[in-house]
């Protein structure tokens, strides 16, 4: 499990962009040849000259799509996605039927307006149908611990930044340490082959593994190769080394 960092920008970067630069991504779940299958569809609003929070990454529909395949098994789940950014896996989990709370960084308001934002292109209200908080990774600020009891932790390209990693790893271990039974399932872009996780993962007593990713989209007819636009892109499962 190996990461390399993106290149990072100041949220104030985002207050000159203006009206034209926004634009409405559609997203399609379902369907594929099947006219009587399920089918959603979740629009979300992007910046593109905004932040990184502002964009959909390649690693958040594929984290959707493995959602979306397993939507029977998300009714009535508590889920809470990190660093949700625009909120794609969150959103499609509450459609399908979860308890969601989407988060990301509480020193960026503007993000977590735009969370806001693409829950209400969704006919989710914030607060009513969906709940939106700011965290900081890492803290175990009054935000961690006021969290319902969860099911399950979604993250999509959240291992960015080599030097939060440990702050990730952290907050993981007590949320699942918190809630016995849960697990972290999360999307992460290849970028380099110099950072690694492993030894923060036995430091704080975690257990990852890979879950395979070849059947994910062909329920939707989506080849995931045409998200990816060239990355390796994986798909990880952390739980408690030793859930007992």
């Amino acid at each position: 499990m190996r990461f390399h960092m993106n290149g990072s920008s100041d949220e104030s970067d985002i207050v000159t962009a203006t009206a034209s630069a926004e634009h409405i991504r559609k997203f399609v779940f379902g369907g594929g040849t099947d006219a009587a299958a399920d089918r959603l569809e979740i629009k979300i609003p992007e910046i593109l000259q905004g932040t990184y929070s502002f964009y959909t990454w390649p690693c958040a529909p594929i984290l959707a799509h493995f959602l979306w395949e397993r939507r029977q098994t998300l009714v009535c789940k508590r889920i809470l996605e990190l660093g949700a950014g625009t909120a794609l896996p969150g959103i499609v989990a509450a459609k399908c039927g979860a308890q969601v709370v989407l988060s990301d960084n509480c020193i960026l308001p503007k993000s977590l307006a735009h969370i806001q934002k693409s829950c209400l292109a969704n006919q989710l209200q914030p607060g009513v149908d969906i709940d939106v908080v700011g965290l900081s990774w890492g803290l175990l600020l009054n935000s961690v611990f006021r969290l319902p009891v969860l099911d399950l932790i979604i993250a999509a390209d959240c291992f960015y930044d080599p030097s939060v990693f440990e702050d990730i790893i952290v907050t993981v271990a007590f949320l699942l340490e918190r809630n016995r039974g849960a697990k972290f399932i999360f999307t992460y872009q290849e970028r380099s082959a110099d950072w690694c996780i492993e030894a923060l993962l036995k430091k704080w007593k975690l257990h990852a593994s890979s879950i395979n990713m070849d059947e994910i989209g062909k329920q939707s007819g989506v080849d995931l190769l045409e998200f990816m636009g060239g990355h390796t892109i994986h798909l990880l499962e952390i739980t408690l080394s030793d859930p007992q």
